[in-house]
């Protein structure tokens, strides 16, 4: 006697992977954390302006805390950079030498500092120091 095998379908709907959009209340938050990141890096105004692409004037603004609605583009740079402090964190144990590293010398940058790359202002350059720091500390 024959026993007959029923095959079940199969689901070919790909899952999706798409990451939520970057609620307006996680930018700010975002931004205020920046803000007290780039005191921490001993940044001026204007080289905060560059890393956010922003006007200056605007930088100031929003450092004064009237951002109101970011665009994708700074969403963008405000996650490389929460990236960035995240793995200096987890890299070091003491915060000091985190925020130490930005400004120095590396190798690994020809011999400039992580902060002079992100300085080209585009966000290939952040995202160019969150990869290499992700992929020191052992990626995800």
């Amino acid at each position: 006697m024959a026993t007959q095998f029923q095959l079940r379908p199969v689901n070919t709907t790909a899952p999706d992977f798409t990451p939520d959009p970057v609620s307006d209340a996680e930018a700010g938050a975002m931004l205020r954390a920046a803000v007290q990141l780039f005191g921490k890096w001993g940044l001026t105004d204007d080289q905060a302006a560059v890393l956010l692409d922003l006007p200056l004037r605007t930088y100031r603004r929003w450092k004064a805390g009237d951002a109101g609605r970011l665009d994708r583009d700074t969403r963008a740079r405000l996650s490389n950079l929460m990236g960035i402090h995240k793995a200096l964190r987890l890299i070091f144990r003491e915060a000091e030498r985190g925020y130490r590293w930005i400004a120095a010398p590396n190798a690994a940058f020809g011999g400039a500092a992580a902060l002079q790359i992100m300085l080209g202002g585009e966000l290939t350059d952040l995202m160019r120091v969150r990869r290499y720091l992700d992929a020191e500390r052992g990626g995800w």
